[in-house]
């Protein structure tokens, strides 16, 4: 045990991240296992409530500095293609949707007044420079 006081505090803050990144990688784990059991039971309705929550995670961690966030992107990119082969849609993204057949109208007229010219503005006139003594 350190004598120092502020290693002493440096021993307390330690043991709090430790505590809290521990907390983190087990709840990421539990989840990241069972969205990969969802997978494989091929439960959309699961895998649409869980890779919101995983991805929600996994952005406060970056917000604080706990987790790389390319090793995020990674993870979830993963699992999100996992989820999608199992036939999942957990963003609500919406598949491209077929055209519409439309009547085109005719292009509008255009006017024939002409524009105004725009106006210059008048520079602001400088005080002469002073001499100082």
């Amino acid at each position: 045990m350190p004598v120092i006081k502020s290693a002493q505090k440096r021993v307390r803050q330690e043991a709090k991240r430790r505590a809290r990144n521990k907390e983190f990688e087990s709840n990421v784990k539990q989840l990241t296992k069972q969205v990969e059991t969802a997978v494989e039971n091929k439960d959309v309705k699961k895998l649409n409530d869980l890779l919101p929550k995983l991805q929600s995670m996994f952005d406060r961690a970056v917000k604080k500095n706990q987790v790389p966030a390319n090793t995020v992107q990674r993870r979830m990119s993963r699992l999100t293609k996992l989820s999608k082969e199992a036939g999942a849609n957990p963003y609500g993204t919406k598949k491209a949707a077929t055209k519409k057949t439309t009547t085109k109208k005719p292009p509008a007229k255009k006017s024939t007044a002409k524009k105004k010219p725009a106006t210059k503005k008048t520079a602001a006139k400088k005080k002469p420079a002073t001499k100082k003594k």
